[in-house]
Protein backbone atom coordinates (compact mmCIF):
# COMPACT_ATOMS: atom_id res chain seq x y z
CA UNK A 1 0.00 0.00 0.00
CA UNK A 2 1.15 3.52 -0.79
CA UNK A 3 1.26 6.39 1.68
CA UNK A 4 -1.23 9.20 1.09
CA UNK A 5 -1.41 12.88 1.98
CA UNK A 6 -4.39 15.14 2.47
CA UNK A 7 -4.72 17.20 -0.76
CA UNK A 8 -5.64 20.28 1.30
CA UNK A 9 -3.07 20.41 4.12
CA UNK A 10 -0.58 17.70 3.02
CA UNK A 11 -0.77 15.81 6.33
CA UNK A 12 -0.51 12.02 6.30
CA UNK A 13 -3.82 10.19 5.82
CA UNK A 14 -4.63 6.54 5.20
CA UNK A 15 -6.06 4.56 2.32
CA UNK A 16 -9.32 4.28 4.30
CA UNK A 17 -9.57 7.97 5.30
CA UNK A 18 -12.87 9.81 4.88
CA UNK A 19 -11.76 12.92 6.77
CA UNK A 20 -8.42 14.58 7.49
CA UNK A 21 -7.78 14.64 11.23
CA UNK A 22 -5.74 17.83 10.86
CA UNK A 23 -7.85 20.14 8.67
CA UNK A 24 -11.17 18.24 8.78
CA UNK A 25 -11.44 18.12 4.98
CA UNK A 26 -13.80 15.47 3.63
CA UNK A 27 -11.74 12.91 1.69
CA UNK A 28 -12.24 9.98 -0.66
CA UNK A 29 -10.11 7.58 -2.66
CA UNK A 30 -10.08 7.88 -6.46
CA UNK A 31 -9.04 4.47 -7.88
CA UNK A 32 -8.04 5.46 -11.43
CA UNK A 33 -5.49 8.03 -10.28
CA UNK A 34 -4.72 6.03 -7.12
CA UNK A 35 -4.94 9.13 -4.97
CA UNK A 36 -6.93 10.74 -2.17
CA UNK A 37 -9.18 13.62 -3.27
CA UNK A 38 -11.03 16.27 -1.28
CA UNK A 39 -14.79 16.70 -1.29
CA UNK A 40 -17.04 19.46 -0.01
CA UNK A 41 -19.05 17.89 2.80
CA UNK A 42 -21.15 15.02 1.46
CA UNK A 43 -21.71 16.73 -1.88
CA UNK A 44 -19.82 17.30 -5.07
CA UNK A 45 -16.38 18.85 -5.45
CA UNK A 46 -14.06 18.62 -8.41
CA UNK A 47 -16.53 16.34 -10.15
CA UNK A 48 -16.46 13.66 -7.43
CA UNK A 49 -19.26 12.09 -5.43
CA UNK A 50 -19.10 9.53 -2.67
CA UNK A 51 -19.88 5.92 -3.59
CA UNK A 52 -23.52 4.99 -3.04
CA UNK A 53 -22.26 2.46 -0.47
CA UNK A 54 -20.51 5.12 1.62
CA UNK A 55 -22.68 4.33 4.63
CA UNK A 56 -23.66 0.70 4.06
CA UNK A 57 -20.16 -0.59 3.26
CA UNK A 58 -18.16 2.22 4.94
CA UNK A 59 -16.79 2.85 1.45
CA UNK A 60 -14.53 5.86 0.94
CA UNK A 61 -14.10 5.49 -2.85
CA UNK A 62 -15.47 8.20 -5.12
CA UNK A 63 -17.44 8.17 -8.38
CA UNK A 64 -18.31 10.61 -11.15
CA UNK A 65 -22.10 10.43 -10.87
CA UNK A 66 -24.21 10.79 -7.74
CA UNK A 67 -25.77 7.49 -6.67
CA UNK A 68 -23.25 5.28 -8.51
CA UNK A 69 -21.38 2.36 -7.00
CA UNK A 70 -17.60 2.57 -7.11
CA UNK A 71 -15.44 0.10 -9.03
CA UNK A 72 -15.03 -2.06 -5.92
CA UNK A 73 -18.63 -2.12 -4.68
CA UNK A 74 -19.93 -2.86 -8.19
CA UNK A 75 -18.12 -6.21 -8.09
CA UNK A 76 -20.30 -7.40 -5.20
CA UNK A 77 -23.12 -9.46 -6.69
CA UNK A 78 -24.90 -10.44 -3.47
CA UNK A 79 -24.87 -8.97 0.04
CA UNK A 80 -26.90 -9.42 3.25
CA UNK A 81 -30.45 -8.17 3.47
CA UNK A 82 -30.91 -4.62 4.80
CA UNK A 83 -32.73 -6.04 7.84
CA UNK A 84 -29.77 -8.23 8.84
CA UNK A 85 -27.90 -5.70 10.98
CA UNK A 86 -25.36 -8.18 12.37
CA UNK A 87 -24.38 -9.42 8.92
CA UNK A 88 -24.12 -5.89 7.53
CA UNK A 89 -21.40 -5.12 10.07
CA UNK A 90 -19.38 -8.03 8.71
CA UNK A 91 -20.24 -6.96 5.18
CA UNK A 92 -18.60 -3.57 5.73
CA UNK A 93 -15.46 -5.27 7.06
CA UNK A 94 -15.32 -7.62 4.08
CA UNK A 95 -15.78 -4.72 1.64
CA UNK A 96 -12.85 -2.95 3.30
CA UNK A 97 -10.63 -5.98 2.69
CA UNK A 98 -11.89 -6.19 -0.89
CA UNK A 99 -10.94 -2.56 -1.59
CA UNK A 100 -7.41 -3.24 -0.36
CA UNK A 101 -7.25 -6.36 -2.55
CA UNK A 102 -8.39 -4.43 -5.62
CA UNK A 103 -5.86 -1.67 -5.00
CA UNK A 104 -3.09 -4.26 -5.26
CA UNK A 105 -4.55 -6.01 -8.31
CA UNK A 106 -4.78 -2.67 -10.13
CA UNK A 107 -1.28 -1.75 -8.98
CA UNK A 108 0.03 -5.03 -10.43
CA UNK A 109 -1.90 -4.28 -13.64
CA UNK A 110 -3.75 -7.57 -13.45
CA UNK A 111 -6.96 -7.68 -15.53
CA UNK A 112 -10.15 -7.05 -13.58
CA UNK A 113 -13.38 -7.56 -15.54
CA UNK A 114 -16.61 -7.60 -13.56
CA UNK A 115 -19.33 -10.25 -13.47
CA UNK A 116 -21.69 -7.71 -15.02
CA UNK A 117 -19.35 -7.18 -17.98
CA UNK A 118 -18.74 -10.71 -19.23
CA UNK A 119 -19.49 -14.37 -18.40
CA UNK A 120 -16.99 -15.61 -15.83
CA UNK A 121 -16.07 -12.06 -14.83
CA UNK A 122 -14.97 -11.33 -11.28
CA UNK A 123 -17.75 -11.12 -8.72
CA UNK A 124 -18.25 -11.45 -4.97
CA UNK A 125 -21.05 -12.99 -2.94
CA UNK A 126 -20.59 -11.75 0.64
CA UNK A 127 -23.03 -13.84 2.65
CA UNK A 128 -23.86 -14.63 6.26
CA UNK A 129 -24.07 -18.26 7.39
CA UNK A 130 -26.39 -17.21 10.23
CA UNK A 131 -29.45 -18.48 8.37
CA UNK A 132 -28.03 -20.83 5.72
CA UNK A 133 -24.89 -22.72 4.90
CA UNK A 134 -22.17 -20.67 3.20
CA UNK A 135 -18.92 -22.12 1.89
CA UNK A 136 -16.05 -19.74 1.20
CA UNK A 137 -14.62 -20.49 -2.23
CA UNK A 138 -14.35 -19.65 -5.92
CA UNK A 139 -16.23 -20.92 -8.97
CA UNK A 140 -16.18 -19.49 -12.50
CA UNK A 141 -15.12 -16.01 -11.44
CA UNK A 142 -17.44 -15.78 -8.43
CA UNK A 143 -15.79 -15.52 -5.00
CA UNK A 144 -18.02 -16.43 -2.06
CA UNK A 145 -17.06 -15.36 1.46
CA UNK A 146 -18.75 -16.45 4.67
CA UNK A 147 -19.10 -13.21 6.65
CA UNK A 148 -18.55 -15.14 9.87
CA UNK A 149 -14.87 -14.82 8.91
CA UNK A 150 -15.09 -11.11 9.77
CA UNK A 151 -15.83 -12.02 13.41
CA UNK A 152 -12.48 -12.20 15.26
CA UNK A 153 -13.76 -14.80 17.75
CA UNK A 154 -15.02 -17.12 15.01
CA UNK A 155 -11.87 -16.64 12.97
CA UNK A 156 -9.67 -17.49 15.97
CA UNK A 157 -11.68 -20.63 16.72
CA UNK A 158 -11.26 -21.76 13.12
CA UNK A 159 -7.57 -20.88 13.14
CA UNK A 160 -6.98 -23.07 16.21
CA UNK A 161 -9.24 -25.87 14.97
CA UNK A 162 -7.48 -26.06 11.61
CA UNK A 163 -4.02 -25.42 13.11
CA UNK A 164 -3.42 -22.36 10.93
CA UNK A 165 -0.78 -19.82 11.98
CA UNK A 166 -2.38 -17.11 9.82
CA UNK A 167 -6.06 -16.49 9.05
CA UNK A 168 -7.51 -13.11 7.96
CA UNK A 169 -10.33 -11.85 5.74
CA UNK A 170 -7.80 -10.28 3.38
CA UNK A 171 -5.91 -13.57 3.32
CA UNK A 172 -9.08 -15.42 2.30
CA UNK A 173 -9.69 -12.97 -0.52
CA UNK A 174 -6.12 -13.22 -1.75
CA UNK A 175 -6.37 -17.01 -1.78
CA UNK A 176 -9.65 -17.06 -3.71
CA UNK A 177 -8.45 -14.45 -6.21
CA UNK A 178 -5.53 -16.80 -6.85
CA UNK A 179 -8.02 -19.41 -8.08
CA UNK A 180 -9.59 -16.75 -10.31
CA UNK A 181 -6.28 -15.78 -11.92
CA UNK A 182 -4.79 -19.25 -12.45
CA UNK A 183 -6.64 -19.98 -15.74
CA UNK A 184 -6.08 -16.37 -16.82
CA UNK A 185 -2.32 -16.36 -16.25
CA UNK A 186 -1.64 -20.00 -17.17
CA UNK A 187 -2.83 -20.43 -20.75
CA UNK A 188 -4.19 -23.94 -21.46
CA UNK A 189 -1.95 -26.21 -23.57
CA UNK A 190 0.98 -23.80 -23.26
CA UNK A 191 4.56 -24.05 -22.03
CA UNK A 192 3.41 -22.14 -18.94
CA UNK A 193 0.85 -24.84 -18.20
CA UNK A 194 3.50 -27.56 -18.50
CA UNK A 195 5.82 -25.61 -16.23
CA UNK A 196 3.00 -24.98 -13.75
CA UNK A 197 2.42 -28.72 -13.49
CA UNK A 198 6.12 -29.32 -12.92
CA UNK A 199 6.16 -26.84 -10.03
CA UNK A 200 2.74 -27.29 -8.39
CA UNK A 201 1.69 -30.74 -9.56
CA UNK A 202 -0.95 -31.96 -12.01
CA UNK A 203 -4.21 -30.09 -11.36
CA UNK A 204 -6.12 -32.86 -13.15
CA UNK A 205 -5.85 -34.96 -9.97
CA UNK A 206 -9.33 -35.70 -8.59
CA UNK A 207 -10.13 -32.82 -6.25
CA UNK A 208 -12.68 -34.63 -4.07
CA UNK A 209 -10.30 -37.52 -3.43
CA UNK A 210 -7.49 -35.10 -2.63
CA UNK A 211 -9.73 -33.20 -0.20
CA UNK A 212 -10.92 -36.38 1.52
CA UNK A 213 -7.33 -37.57 1.88
CA UNK A 214 -6.18 -34.23 3.31
CA UNK A 215 -8.93 -34.02 5.93
CA UNK A 216 -8.45 -37.65 6.87
CA UNK A 217 -4.65 -37.65 7.13
CA UNK A 218 -3.53 -34.02 7.25
CA UNK A 219 -0.42 -32.67 5.58
CA UNK A 220 2.48 -35.07 4.88
CA UNK A 221 5.56 -35.01 7.09
CA UNK A 222 8.10 -32.39 6.10
CA UNK A 223 5.59 -30.31 4.14
CA UNK A 224 7.15 -27.08 5.45
CA UNK A 225 10.09 -27.46 3.07
CA UNK A 226 7.94 -27.46 -0.07
CA UNK A 227 4.68 -25.69 0.74
CA UNK A 228 3.85 -22.28 2.18
CA UNK A 229 1.03 -23.79 4.27
CA UNK A 230 -0.36 -27.17 5.26
CA UNK A 231 -3.52 -26.49 3.24
CA UNK A 232 -1.39 -26.02 0.12
CA UNK A 233 -0.53 -29.74 0.27
CA UNK A 234 -4.13 -30.77 -0.41
CA UNK A 235 -4.21 -30.31 -4.21
CA UNK A 236 -2.17 -28.45 -6.87
CA UNK A 237 -4.98 -25.89 -7.21
CA UNK A 238 -4.69 -25.08 -3.49
CA UNK A 239 -0.90 -24.94 -3.68
CA UNK A 240 -1.19 -22.37 -6.47
CA UNK A 241 -3.82 -20.32 -4.58
CA UNK A 242 -1.87 -20.32 -1.32
CA UNK A 243 1.33 -19.36 -3.15
CA UNK A 244 -0.45 -16.64 -5.12
CA UNK A 245 -1.90 -15.21 -1.92
CA UNK A 246 1.57 -15.24 -0.39
CA UNK A 247 2.97 -13.39 -3.38
CA UNK A 248 0.35 -10.68 -2.78
CA UNK A 249 1.25 -10.58 0.93
CA UNK A 250 4.91 -9.99 0.14
CA UNK A 251 4.27 -7.43 -2.59
CA UNK A 252 1.85 -5.39 -0.47
CA UNK A 253 3.94 -5.43 2.69
CA UNK A 254 7.12 -4.43 0.86
CA UNK A 255 5.31 -1.59 -0.91
CA UNK A 256 3.96 -0.38 2.44
CA UNK A 257 7.39 -0.53 4.05
CA UNK A 258 8.93 1.39 1.15
CA UNK A 259 6.16 4.02 1.21
CA UNK A 260 6.77 4.68 4.91
CA UNK A 261 10.55 4.62 4.70
CA UNK A 262 10.90 1.48 6.81
CA UNK A 263 14.31 -0.14 6.60
CA UNK A 264 16.17 -2.73 8.65
CA UNK A 265 19.89 -2.37 9.32
CA UNK A 266 20.23 -5.65 11.19
CA UNK A 267 20.98 -6.36 14.87
CA UNK A 268 24.13 -4.88 16.36
CA UNK A 269 25.99 -8.11 17.03
CA UNK A 270 28.60 -10.33 15.48
CA UNK A 271 26.89 -12.81 13.23
CA UNK A 272 28.08 -15.65 11.03
CA UNK A 273 24.69 -16.11 9.34
CA UNK A 274 25.36 -15.90 5.57
CA UNK A 275 21.85 -14.54 4.96
CA UNK A 276 21.56 -10.74 4.80
CA UNK A 277 20.09 -9.16 7.92
CA UNK A 278 19.56 -5.70 6.48
CA UNK A 279 16.71 -4.57 4.26
CA UNK A 280 15.84 -1.46 2.31
CA UNK A 281 12.51 -2.12 0.56
CA UNK A 282 12.56 1.27 -1.16
CA UNK A 283 15.71 0.26 -3.05
CA UNK A 284 14.67 -3.29 -3.92
CA UNK A 285 14.40 -3.82 -7.69
CA UNK A 286 11.19 -5.28 -9.00
CA UNK A 287 12.28 -8.86 -9.67
CA UNK A 288 11.37 -11.55 -7.17
CA UNK A 289 14.91 -12.36 -6.01
CA UNK A 290 15.50 -8.81 -4.84
CA UNK A 291 12.04 -8.66 -3.34
CA UNK A 292 12.71 -11.71 -1.18
CA UNK A 293 16.17 -10.44 -0.25
CA UNK A 294 14.51 -7.33 1.16
CA UNK A 295 11.60 -9.29 2.60
CA UNK A 296 13.31 -11.88 4.79
CA UNK A 297 15.29 -9.47 7.03
CA UNK A 298 12.18 -7.30 7.38
CA UNK A 299 10.21 -10.30 8.66
CA UNK A 300 12.96 -11.10 11.19
CA UNK A 301 12.52 -7.62 12.64
CA UNK A 302 8.71 -7.68 12.51
CA UNK A 303 8.57 -11.02 14.31
CA UNK A 304 11.01 -9.82 16.97
CA UNK A 305 8.81 -6.77 17.59
CA UNK A 306 5.67 -8.95 17.74
CA UNK A 307 7.28 -11.15 20.37
CA UNK A 308 8.27 -8.06 22.34
CA UNK A 309 4.58 -7.14 22.44
CA UNK A 310 3.67 -10.63 23.64
CA UNK A 311 1.83 -11.54 20.44
CA UNK A 312 2.25 -14.28 17.84
CA UNK A 313 4.75 -13.81 15.04
CA UNK A 314 3.41 -11.36 12.49
CA UNK A 315 4.95 -13.52 9.77
CA UNK A 316 4.69 -17.21 10.76
CA UNK A 317 6.16 -18.66 7.58
CA UNK A 318 9.43 -20.12 6.34
CA UNK A 319 10.29 -19.80 2.65
CA UNK A 320 12.42 -22.70 1.43
CA UNK A 321 13.93 -22.91 -2.08
CA UNK A 322 10.95 -24.78 -3.57
CA UNK A 323 8.52 -22.22 -2.20
CA UNK A 324 10.66 -19.40 -3.58
CA UNK A 325 10.57 -21.13 -6.99
CA UNK A 326 6.78 -21.12 -6.87
CA UNK A 327 6.70 -17.41 -6.01
CA UNK A 328 9.18 -16.72 -8.82
CA UNK A 329 7.00 -18.53 -11.34
CA UNK A 330 3.93 -16.56 -10.29
CA UNK A 331 5.96 -13.35 -10.44
CA UNK A 332 7.04 -14.14 -14.00
CA UNK A 333 3.42 -14.64 -15.09
CA UNK A 334 2.27 -11.42 -13.43
CA UNK A 335 5.09 -9.46 -15.08
CA UNK A 336 4.25 -10.94 -18.48
CA UNK A 337 0.75 -9.45 -18.19
CA UNK A 338 2.22 -6.02 -17.42
CA UNK A 339 4.43 -5.89 -20.53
Amino acid sequence: MLAFACPVCARLVTFESVRCLNCASELGYEPQARTIVALAGQGQAGGWWRCANATLAACNWVVREEGELCASCALTRTRPNDSDGAALGGFASAEGAKRRLLFELIDLELPVSGWYEQPGGLGFDLLSSEHEGVTTGHADGLITLDLDETDPAHRERMRVRLDEPYRTVLGHMRHEIGHYYQPILVTPDSADEARCREIFGDEREDYQQAMDRYYANGAPAGWEQRYVSAYATMHPWEDWAESFAHYLHVHDALQTAAAHGVRVEGPQLLNTDPAPLDSSPAQAPGEIGAMLQAWIPLTYALNAISRSMGTRDLYPFVLGPEIEAKLAFIDSLVRAVRV
